[in-house]
């Protein structure tokens, strides 16, 4: 199993030591280190996105890593997650992914205690610029709640644009969301690789 580096991380706090970062995939046997991670995090994950309800016990996490073993089998998504000091305590995926049409979408979620450390940021760097680069991926979209800034703010690194807002599109625990779709091309992205590239 690959693992990739995401380091070096800003400080959690003045007294923090070094800590490690790594992206791995995320795979259903490792379902019970998955529902730890979820249950841990589950009311801070669950602010905007579904996940932890999807997640509910050791079967729903199975059957979600499955869902994205069958994906990535089919070549239509992926998911990752992200180690800090070797706990699990986020991850990134590919929501949907269409390598005929070009398009994608990733997604995310994090744990509080794992929160301000750039985590997201990196980790989503790496699964576009491998879906860019590798695989051809024109365009990469972002879809976020517009109450959700942490996630705005991420689109917003990432060189992403905010294409519009679909007004109260999303529907959930009984709030309707209004839904901002931010997204980034190829093109963009290549050029700002090769930008960053070139000013180290």
């Amino acid at each position: 199993m690959f693992a990739i580096p995401l380091g070096p991380l800003r400080p959690a706090s003045a007294t923090a030591g070094d800590e490690s970062a790594e992206l791995r995939p995320l795979e259903p046997w490792q379902a019970e280190e998955f529902l730890a991670h979820m249950d841990r995090g589950r009311e801070y994950i669950g602010e905007y996105i579904g996940l932890p309800d999807v997640v509910a016990d050791l079967d729903s996490a199975r059957d979600y890593l499955q869902l994205y073993a069958d994906r990535q089998a089919a070549d239509s998504g992926r998911i990752y997650g992200i180690w800090l000091a070797g706990t699990l305590v986020g991850g990134v995926l590919f929501r949907t992914f269409d390598a005929a049409a070009g398009t994608c979408e990733v997604g995310c979620w994090l744990e509080p205690a794992a929160v301000g450390r750039g985590l997201i940021t990196r980790a989503a760097r790496v699964i576009i610029d491998w879906a860019v680069v590798e695989r051809g991926i024109h365009r990469v979209e972002w879809v976020v709640s517009s109450e959700n800034g942490a996630s705005v703010k991420v689109a917003e690194r990432l060189g992403m644009t905010r294409d519009g807002v679909l007004r109260q599109s999303y529907a959930y625990r009984g709030v309707r969301h209004d839904m901002e779709v931010w997204s980034v091309l190829g093109p963009e992205w290549r050029k700002s690789r090769a930008v960053a590239a070139d000013a180290r």
